[in-house]
């Protein structure tokens, strides 16, 4: 009976790592209806001609983040027009972080001029099944038929504190290779940043 509640807690733990794990490349995306800044409800199926998308978990108050967000706004100028567009994230527990809360998301978006969606993910669902750890987070998803693929997961790129000393451009070098039939030289960096603040 002992050995048999053992396995049991084992087998737990190994379903709860797996499900904490998120997406892998090459895994099919899933779409999602989030409340974006200006009330209204996005999903991925709502742009029309879309190659794919730059899929960042992002947030108010994280120092990361600010660091990144001249950066995210200059990637949805370049690639947007071309099939790529940003959408923003915010996954974060308000409660555990006020900066965080959705007023503070349509300041921080007006004060910055955001030219994207900067979605709530209220539940957590996305960012969970996403596999999200960190703020910032990329996801870049490719429209392949009628689905989405994952096909590049990490960071921004190389240097968070300042974009000129960054050499190695990951999500935008990515989106290059795509826009020119390629896959991906890089597929997969660590995320740099403030961690998710997780509902208790």
């Amino acid at each position: 009976m002992k050995k048999l509640s053992f396995l049991l807690i084992a087998l737990l733990i190994n379903l709860l790592v797996f499900a904490q794990e998120g997406y892998k490349v090459g895994d099919k995306g899933m779409d999602f209806s989030l409340k974006n800044i200006d009330g209204k409800m996005f999903s991925l199926a709502s742009v029309k001609d879309a190659k794919g998308f730059i899929v960042v978990f992002t947030c108010n108050h994280c120092p990361f983040s600010k660091l990144y967000e001249d950066r995210i706004i200059a990637l949805n100028k370049e690639f947007a027009p071309k099939g790529y567009s940003v959408v923003a994230i915010n996954p974060n527990d308000v409660k555990a972080e006020p900066d965080d809360s959705f007023e503070k998301m349509q300041e921080r978006a007006k004060e910055k001029g955001f030219t994207f969606p900067y979605l709530v993910d209220e539940s957590q669902k996305i960012a969970k099944t996403y596999g999200a750890a960190r703020t910032p987070h990329a996801f870049i998803l490719q429209k392949q038929g009628a689905e989405l693929k994952v096909v590049y997961i990490g960071a921004i790129d190389n240097n968070s504190e300042s974009a000129t000393a960054a050499d190695k451009k990951y999500v935008e070098d990515a989106i290059h290779e795509l826009l020119e039939g390629k896959k991906p030289t890089i597929t997969s960096t660590k995320a740099v940043g403030c961690s998710i603040k997780w509902k208790e």
